[in-house]
């Protein structure tokens, strides 16, 4: 199963990593409002082992349209930022299985919106995401440790304290 690497920054605003992204010249790949929903069985199964299921929906607001996604993630492993295995299928119909999990016993326990604006920096992908009632966030997604250190050392976050915790448990608490 694929692994993801990330580590993920409170800001104020988004505007000086904007800023900083483009004097770098990286590459924009584009602004979509995500719909988020998290499933997991009625006795908490999910939960309890550290994974998660999501279906997300997408609408584009700009640039090169992202699909909509079923994802499971595992446990969080040891390690200096979020690492955890990742499961991830396209979807057409992300409502559609909404209901199929609803089907076969899988129920709702979370919905949530964010704000993505997606930026590709050397070998990371760079997320500034705006999440209501938590605020405005940078996740910085890489192949290691050294190239998101290196690509947070180079967006001038190289004080920002690493947040482990998804914006599902943030959410949740």
């Amino acid at each position: 199963m694929p692994t993801e690497l990330e580590a993920k920054f409170a800001v104020e605003a988004h505007e000086p990593v904007r800023d900083r992204l483009e004097e770098l010249h990286a590459q924009f790949i584009g602004r979509v409002l995500e719909s988020n929903t998290i499933h997991d069985r009625p006795d908490e199964a999910l939960r309890r082992a550290g994974c998660g299921l999501r279906v997300r929906g997408i609408e584009v607001l700009e640039g090169k349209p992202p699909s909509a996604t079923l994802t499971f993630k595992g446990p969080i492993q040891s390690a200096t930022f979020k690492k955890r295995e990742e499961l991830e299928l396209p979807l057409t119909e992300p409502e559609g299985m909404r209901r199929l999990l609803e089907a076969i016993g899988f129920t709702e326990v979370l919905r949530f919106q964010k704000r993505r604006e997606s930026w590709r920096l050397n070998d990371c992908r760079v997320e500034l995401d705006e999440v209501p009632r938590l605020g405005c966030f940078v996740e910085i997604e890489g192949p290691n440790e050294h190239e998101i250190q290196a690509a947070q050392s180079a967006l001038g976050l190289s004080a920002a304290k690493h947040i482990p915790r998804g914006y599902v448990g943030l959410l949740m608490d």
